[in-house]
């Protein structure tokens, strides 16, 4: 909900951006899509800015040579792949053949020495399946070094009995602890489960925030509204701009929610204050 131009930020543009956030003192951006192994000119950008370490979140149906050799020559660029569990269950929400594709990216990235990991989305049908010591036993065995849980988010009426409610948060944030003390082989993160540990939500710039393809920069990926664009602004005065102040000063990322995302819940507050920055 910004004023979007029709044309994607450019390799020079995302460099420019990479480079702000170095200076900053970042030194953390997901890249996540769509699917960012299709932008292979925004990748080899962030390649040249090794201070800073990029997990790509990618289904993996780009991962040829050329991209291995790529993440050869700059160890800053860690491919994550999502797998949702067994071949079953990964197939059933990624694609027929996707799992067998998955398997053997991991052992060619295996093969070359290089970091990777997993992405999970969290649904009510794999919770149980991928905290499976089964499950994590065979990512770390083929070498993945960050199993990442995102957290399912509806986005339909018909897709809202996917989403985890409160005893299956409660299930996943028992399974976390447990993985740590006896899987440490492993890096483990939920999310949104582990905002908690940080006292609230961390979008708006209170610890991330999001930037779309066309430069909007937005709270978090899951509340895609934006009152400023990075095509226009640094990336200092972005993180100050007047809807992610509002979020951040006025606390609402710290209130209660029932569970996932809290700002993808307030979606009407997001809109208010978006109307309010958008006309001051």
């Amino acid at each position: 909900m910004d004023a979007r131009p029709t044309a994607q930020l450019t390799d020079d543009d995302w460099l420019r951006v990479f480079s702000e956030a170095d200076a900053l003192g970042i030194s953390f951006i997901l890249l996540a899509g769509g699917e960012p192994m299709l932008r292979k000119d925004v990748i080899q950008a962030a390649g040249k800015r090794q201070n800073i370490l990029f997990p790509i979140f990618t289904n993996g149906t780009f991962l040829n040579e050329a991209y291995l050799e790529l993440f050869d020559k700059c160890r800053n660029l860690v491919p994550i792949m999502s797998i949702e569990g067994g071949k079953e269950n990964t197939d059933a929400r990624r694609g027929r053949g996707i799992y067998e594709l998955l398997i053997r990216n991991m052992e060619k990235l295996q093969a070359r020495g290089l970091v990777f990991g997993a992405s999970v989305t969290v649904t009510t049908q794999n919770i149980r399946e991928v905290t499976s010591d089964a499950f994590l036993k065979e990512l770390s065995g083929r070498g993945c070094k960050a199993v990442i849980y995102v957290e399912f988010v509806p986005v339909t009426e018909e897709s809202r009995e996917l989403a985890p409610g409160d005893a299956e948060r409660e299930y996943l944030k028992a399974e976390l602890k447990r993985m740590r003390q006896e899987l440490p082989e492993m890096v483990y993160v939920s999310f949104p489960g582990d905002e908690k540990s940080s006292g609230g939500c961390v979008a708006a710039g209170r610890g991330f925030f999001h930037i779309n393809s066309h430069g909007g920069a937005e709270p978090c990926p899951f509340s895609p509204y934006s009152d400023t664009n990075v095509r226009d602004t640094s990336l200092k005065e972005a993180l100050n701009s007047g809807l992610f102040r509002a979020l951040r000063e006025n606390g609402h990322l710290l209130e209660d929610h029932a569970g996932g995302c809290v700002l993808n819940e307030k979606r009407e507050l997001v809109e208010s204050l978006l109307a309010l920055s958008l006309h001051s």
